[in-house]
């Protein structure tokens, strides 16, 4: 069974521990809605990143980035982390341990196409240390996924899950999108009911977006595929709130549930204010209140770290009042809200007259000393983090 502590409480001001997240940029090919950093895998390309990962792990270890502070997460994400073999992200997982150190039964992710994994490598990842695969199932409708160009079928979702249970995973998330061309709110009710049947601990449900410059996109600039139905999309997600809170699932965040105690804690890094070291092309940090990003092309990082510098291209260190913009705008994506106290938004007048005046709107709540979204609110979450961040402009 597993015995991993799981005392790491939602919606806090403070984490236990750092996370490190590492970003895979291959796929074997692009969803038609994806709109992430990637290139299509190639093995000579995939060994000269895994060389260029290890010398930026390297470069942060001499740094001493978190002092003595062990690693709380780590994260396999891309991308699809598992066009590399199991033995390449064994490797990385241990010279990730060997630089930083894990805390004791750290939560060790690894995003996982259900076609790009078999038993046999579900085995070796657990046994090097991975204690969490999230799939990327998206739909239980084979025409749906056909229709995103989303390769693999829904039977190799259940059968990887099945797979990853017997070697020996007891943590499974399983990612699934709603507003698909095509999509209805009967076909979508069916893959719920699909999905909780796998039994995961844990679930995120996203709306399709557009994403700028997608295949998605173009098509629905053709006419050839619709756009998504906000009013549809709406009327999904209140579907899966009460499908899946029925069937014993946690919203514990804007698009995650989860059983009792597996709420994910690479997510709670983010949502919490935690730090976070992110490694790969394209990947995002926050260390000590700054934000910093690596080079979104996999050539210029290869050739950054073949001469010994780090590939980061963007860099800055938050001022008090935007990083406490950017707690509140991360802790408002809990279910349960935060304080503005231990935010820090109390310090300044506008983001306090912003809350108030999106409490009088019903867009925000308070519970107690907690602010957070109304379930109207939910729906215009980001429109919410633009109007924050606004009331800081002079």
């Amino acid at each position: 069974s597993d015995t991993r502590d799981r005392s790491i409480t939602l919606a806090t001001g403070s984490t236990t521990g750092r996370g490190l997240y590492i970003h895979v940029p291959f796929c074997h090919q692009r969803c038609h809605f994806c709109a992430f950093y990637l290139e299509i895998h190639h093995a000579r390309a995939a060994e000269e990143f895994l060389g260029s990962l290890t010398t930026e792990l390297r470069l942060y270890g001499e740094q001493r980035l978190f002092g003595s502070e062990p690693l709380q997460s780590v994260y396999f994400g891309g991308g699809t982390p598992t066009t590399l073999s199991a033995p390449q992200l064994a490797t990385v997982l241990s010279a990730a341990r060997e630089t930083f150190g894990l805390q004791y039964e750290a939560e060790i992710t690894v995003e996982a196409h259900p076609g790009s994994v078999t038993r046999d490598s579900l085995s070796h990842l657990r046994r090097a240390g991975f204690t969490r695969v999230s799939f990327g199932a998206e739909s239980m409708n084979q025409l749906e996924l056909d229709r995103v160009g989303r390769p693999g079928s829904p039977m190799s979702t259940v059968q990887m899950v099945t797979a990853a249970r017997k070697a020996g995973f007891t943590d499974l998330n399983l990612d699934l999108m709603y507003g698909l061309p095509g999509q209805t709110i009967e076909s979508w009710a069916a893959s719920l009911r699909q999905i909780v049947d796998l039994a995961p601990t844990h679930l995120s449900c996203y709306a399709l977006t557009v994403e700028e410059g997608t295949a998605l996109q173009a098509a629905i600039r053709r006419g050839t595929v619709p756009a998504p139905d906000e009013t549809l999309q709406n009327e999904m997600e209140d579907l899966a709130e009460d499908v899946l809170s029925r069937a014993g699932f946690t919203r514990y965040e804007i698009s995650n549930y989860c059983r009792p105690g597996f709420a994910s804690r690479h997510n709670q890094l983010h949502w919490t204010g935690g730090d976070y070291l992110g490694l790969g092309p394209s990947a995002q940090s926050y260390v000590a209140g700054r934000r910093f990003g690596n080079v979104s092309d996999l050539s210029m990082y290869n050739a950054s770290l073949r001469t010994g510098a780090l590939p980061v291209t963007a860099s800055e260190q938050l001022t008090t009042a935007d990083d406490a913009c950017e707690r509140l705008v991360f802790g408002l994506r809990l279910t349960e809200g935060i304080t503005l106290g231990e935010t820090g938004a109390l310090a300044f007048s506008g983001l306090t007259g912003k809350v108030n005046e999106l409490i009088g709107d019903d867009i925000l709540e308070r519970r107690g000393e907690r602010v957070r979204l109304t379930a109207r609110g939910r729906r215009y979450a980001d429109t919410v983090a633009v109007a924050l961040l606004a009331s800081l402009e002079p």
